[in-house]
């Protein structure tokens, strides 16, 4: 399959129920490259957070043919210091990539932060070699710094972390 266009998805608010296509993708042969999780118990404990954040309509599913095939996720702040900016968690399922998936998410989720929860920057972890960083920089995300062995996988493991960043210009709003 090809690119698709953007307007052969849907994206709607995200469920719980989507949690077990998320489940499913990030065990998904070197999905956890890209996270700090290491293993179905570290992801089952990150999925009860990441998921308990659809209550608040702060996560997206993006959805061809009615079937989830990704996930954005703004990682909403508790205390008022904080909550100008947001972390974002974007997954893919490794069927769909490279199909403007991510591409769709990514926008939508931007102005989501943007417009709704009046974000003025979101902010993207990327592990590793993170295939994520060439989309982010596509959208003007600019990396803040990196950290060497930052989380450390097994006996004598580490993922390097990198930070990228979008700050939002204040009181513009999205045209979408």
């Amino acid at each position: 399959m090809s690119i698709i266009e953007e307007k052969s998805f849907d994206i709607r608010y995200t469920r719980l129920e989507d949690g077990a296509f998320l489940k499913k993708w990030l065990l998904e042969k070197g999905m956890l490259d890209h996270f700090s999780m290491d293993g179905e118990k570290e992801v089952d404990e990150m999925l009860k957070i990441w998921l308990g954040f659809s209550r608040y309509k702060s996560s997206l599913t993006a959805c061809y043919k009615g079937v989830p095939c990704g996930i954005a996720t703004l990682f909403l702040m508790p205390y008022i210091k904080l909550v100008h900016h947001s972390l974002v968690y974007l997954v893919v399922d490794p069927q769909m990539q490279r199909k403007k998936v991510g591409t769709s998410l990514l926008k939508n989720i931007e102005h989501l932060g943007k417009n709704y929860f009046r974000f003025e920057k979101l902010g993207f972890e990327v592990f590793g070699d993170g295939e994520i960083k060439h989309l982010l920089e596509k959208h003007e995300y600019k990396k803040i710094y990196s950290q060497k062995r930052y989380v450390k996988c097994g006996e004598n493991s580490y993922k390097d972390r990198s930070y990228y960043e979008k700050k939002f210009i204040a009181g513009k709003k999205d045209d979408a």
